[in-house]
């Protein structure tokens, strides 16, 4: 164990860059209609976090008790907590239907966040673009189709494009800015918002995990327990952060369904 100590510790510190974001192939490439198929550590990634939000669900609610067992209590309390604090408080009464796919939402979203800090995988899958790109454009095509099924398409977009109370000079003004935050804006802020705060926590453990390798091979030794101190209450902040960024998706998800969905501005 000494010796493979000492061989990590004996490489060149090598500083965290975007390469940590790119992964080879395991298997494939192939080609299919000029698009390469292959697969990745993300791939892999993606079908933990998806089995994970599968799997959780059905244990829990498979067969359902009237005393809940402690797994099925643990999981009614979340989607409890997804009900009061997202649905019931952003939409009302009225947003239950949208109960399931917010919940799935919050689960995904966090499952995929949280292996940033599972030992041996140590890197969180939305801080890959695409993926909170794809949840963001399903968040996207869904409030929009509400608003449309509700208003219509043109009394969608009366109400997107022209809130009340504005004084007619500013309503073409306002107009084309209400557009392009609704429409255009909302999915990149999602998507922006997510990826961003992810990758920010993956060079913050990467660094100070690093620089706990570095002291460690420097003298005095005593240095290195300071950075490494760090990194683990950092590790503690990530998975409140994996939490946070979960919920403040789902619910900023449920404000567009309840703006898409009221009757005014």
């Amino acid at each position: 164990m000494t010796s493979a100590l000492g061989v990590i510790l004996a490489k060149a510190f090598e500083p965290p860059s975007t390469r940590d974001f790119v992964f080879d192939y395991i298997l494939g490439p192939v080609k299919i209609f000029g698009i390469e198929f292959g697969l990745n550590y993300i791939m892999i990634l993606l079908f933990i976090a998806f089995s994970a939000t599968l799997l959780v669900f059905y244990l829990a609610f498979r067969k359902p008790q009237i005393v809940p067992g402690k797994f099925q209590l643990v999981m009614e309390s979340a989607v409890e907590f997804v009900r009061i604090q997202v649905v019931v408080q952003m939409i009302g009464p009225e947003g239950l239907p949208f109960l399931a796919f917010l919940s799935a939402l919050f689960f995904f979203i966090f499952f995929g966040n949280i292996l940033e800090v599972v030992p041996g995988v140590n890197f969180p899958l939305n801080s890959r673009l695409a993926f909170p790109l794809v949840l963001a454009l399903v968040a996207w095509v869904l409030y929009n189709a509400v608003g449309i099924r509700r208003h219509g398409f043109f009394g969608y977009l009366k109400l997107v494009m022209f809130p009340p109370g504005v004084p007619v000079l500013m309503k073409a003004f306002l107009a084309i800015i209400e557009f392009f935050s609704v429409i255009i804006v909302r999915p990149i802020t999602l998507t922006v918002r997510l990826t961003a705060n992810m990758i920010a926590g993956h060079f913050l453990l990467a660094v100070f995990f690093l620089g706990t390798i570095v002291f460690f091979t420097g003298f005095p030794y005593v240095f290195g327990f300071i950075p490494f101190a760090l990194a683990v209450v950092l590790v503690g902040f990530e998975i409140f952060v994996s939490s946070l960024q979960a919920f403040i998706f789902a619910v900023l998800t449920a404000s567009y369904l309840a703006g898409a969905m009221a009757e005014e501005h």
